[in-house]
């Protein structure tokens, strides 16, 4: 099993249904449980214990339907853009350990507790995309709690295949009321609410009155999403894919959605580094990489995260 010094170990309570699930544990206390249904990660605490990711009190545990909530794997087709079931297949499969040859080094994420997983497409798959890929996905904790994922996914078809791509990311905040985003001013979006329609946003941060389902374009690599109610910043950093996907059901959507609370709009947004509005082509033998690494500091720190030009 590829994982790191620090207490990684499979987690026979996170597992249900028979589904399997692994602990990390930083040296600073920090947690995140990764469901091998998925490679979702279900569960991601700080060192006091704060759960920072938001999971539906309806969530419906029992493959094959994804859990509602945490950070569902987007692939190879994001929302219903295309021929396959909305969001793609990959947070619908059970992943494997990957023990072969994960091709990361520690020192690569920086991180001290790690899982390397695997997926290949099955027969059922290929039937529907019909397309060879490996998809290996480590997700890691820092020393100091941070959360990582990196997603590689290799060609090894005979042909080129194009994918869209998310880490449709459930954040945990206090009231969607008291939440604004920074880092998306002027930017373009599509509205997904119109018929994907262009427009430009005239926000000098994004705040929450009504239901939202945007796409970001060629958004930066450094956002953050800050909760004045709970003091406390998420900081969002992407390499690799060059949308942000902003999304929260508000009231009218939540009651309509079985798995979902008809008040817990206001506990939750949707922040994610996606590759949305083109899709990505890979040759025989390519592979892309992409990267996502959260943080959540105190809002008074959030200005210094956001001038980092940089990423991990």
């Amino acid at each position: 099993m590829s994982m790191g010094r620090y207490a990684a170990s499979t987690d026979p309570e996170a597992g249900r249904d028979g589904d399997g699930a692994v602990l990390l544990r930083s040296p600073s206390g920090a947690t995140a449980r990764v469901s091998l249904h998925g490679g979702q990660v279900v569960s991601w605490k700080n060192d006091r214990g704060d759960e920072l990711l938001f999971t539906s009190s309806k969530a419906i545990m029992k493959p094959p339907k994804a859990m509602r909530g945490g950070i569902p794997i987007c692939f190879p087709q994001f929302g219903n853009c295309g021929t396959l079931e909305r969001h793609g297949f990959a947070r619908n499969r059970m992943w494997a350990l990957d023990e072969e040859h994960p091709g990361l080094s520690r020192s690569d994420s920086g991180s001290t507790s790690f899982v390397d997983l695997i997926l290949k497409p099955s027969e059922e798959d290929q039937k529907s995309w019909p397309h060879s890929f490996e998809f290996r996905l480590r997700i890691s904790l820092t020393k100091d709690g941070d959360l990582s994922l990196v997603s590689r996914i290799r060609n090894v078809n005979g042909k080129p295949f194009s994918f869209s791509f998310a880490y449709h990311t459930y954040l945990s905040v206090s009231d969607i009321s008291e939440v604004r985003i920074e880092g998306l001013e002027t930017l373009d979006y599509l509205d997904n609410l119109s018929q994907r329609e262009r427009h430009t946003e005239q926000g000098d941060a994004i705040t929450f009155e009504s239901e939202v389902d945007r796409v970001y374009v060629s958004s930066p690599n450094v956002i953050a999403v800050l909760d004045h109610e709970k003091k406390r910043t998420f900081v969002i950093r992407k390499d690799g894919l060059p949308d942000t996907v902003v999304w929260n059901p508000w009231e009218k959507k939540a009651k309509t959605m079985a798995d979902f609370g008809d008040e817990e709009y206001k506990q939750t947004l949707c922040v994610d580094a996606a590759a949305a509005e083109r899709p990505i082509t890979l040759r025989p033998g390519e592979e892309w990489t992409g990267r996502l690494e959260l943080s959540a500091v105190p809002s008074t720190n959030c200005s210094d995260h956001l001038d980092q030009p940089g990423i991990m």
